[in-house]
């Protein structure tokens, strides 16, 4: 790898690159489009991707890895040219070691003050509402969604950004996962993946963009408990209809 850079690095660019910029942002991007080859990635609806402001892409989320995660945020860049932050599970962060690779990538802790602020920078943001309970449930139950959080919602209404449903096909196939271990003694709360593979499958992908959702209410709305609710399932709905009806479309998985 080391020579290939060398013999290329006029090509790409890489001579005057800081170490941080070409570990956490062109090492991940160079490693995700082999990936997305490898997943034969197709993708519709980028046209319902915005070039600027603000924007909470919502997708479904599946495969206990994060690849989904990832490459959305791939795909959002390549389409837009605009650099989407991902926002993640706590316990990404309660270590070192984990936390500061995952800043230096633009990945930061799901919380609702975290998104406010960036949102109110302008950023697009990906943020999944099923949390850990959709990306480690068992295989068994692949493409059902699970309990919508509603934090996607409240930071709607408080900034007017519009919501981007968006579905993402095939990463259940990719990670398998035989069980869901919860943790109630030391871990009150806490749910992980018991998997089956960690080398991903080569089940083919697909991710869509729907349209995007804009709330005409004010910010005050962010504080009603039952519309709050209403919103976030109407959205589960949205995207569980759609991820149905790509499934009838699937004619295979992992060959074409």
């Amino acid at each position: 790898m080391k020579n290939f850079f060398e013999k290329n690095e006029k090509i790409f660019g890489l001579k005057d690159l800081e170490r941080d910029v070409l570990l956490y942002r062109v090492m991940p991007r160079f490693v995700l489009e082999i990936i997305r080859k490898y997943f034969r990635l197709r993708v519709e609806g980028e046209e319902n991707l915005p070039k600027r402001g603000r924007a909470i892409i919502v997708p479904n989320h599946s495969g206990y890895a994060g690849f989904d995660a990832f490459m959305l945020g791939n795909e959002i860049r390549n389409r837009t040219g605009r650099i989407p932050r991902i926002l993640a599970h706590h316990l990404w962060f309660i270590n070192k070691t984990t936390a500061i690779p995952l800043e230096k990538m633009g990945i930061t802790e799901a919380t609702l003050n975290n998104g406010l602020d960036l949102l109110k920078k302008n950023n697009v943001i990906i943020l999944f509402p099923e949390g850990e309970y959709g990306n480690f449930k068992p295989t068994k139950k692949k493409y059902r969604l699970q309990e919508f959080k509603r934090g996607f919602v409240r930071m709607a209404l408080l900034t007017k950004s519009p919501i981007i449903p968006s579905v993402v096909i095939g990463a259940e196939e990719t990670h398998i996962t035989l069980s869901q271990l919860k943790f109630t003694k030391y871990l009150i709360g806490t749910v992980l993946p018991l998997p089956l593979n960690v080398i991903p499958l080569p089940a083919q992908w697909k991710i869509k963009f729907l349209k995007p959702i804009y709330l005409d209410y004010p910010p005050s709305a962010a504080d009603d408990k039952e519309l709050v609710h209403k919103i976030a399932r109407q959205v589960k709905d949205l995207i569980q209809f759609n991820i149905d009806q790509e499934l009838k479309k699937r004619s295979f998985i992992y060959v074409r």
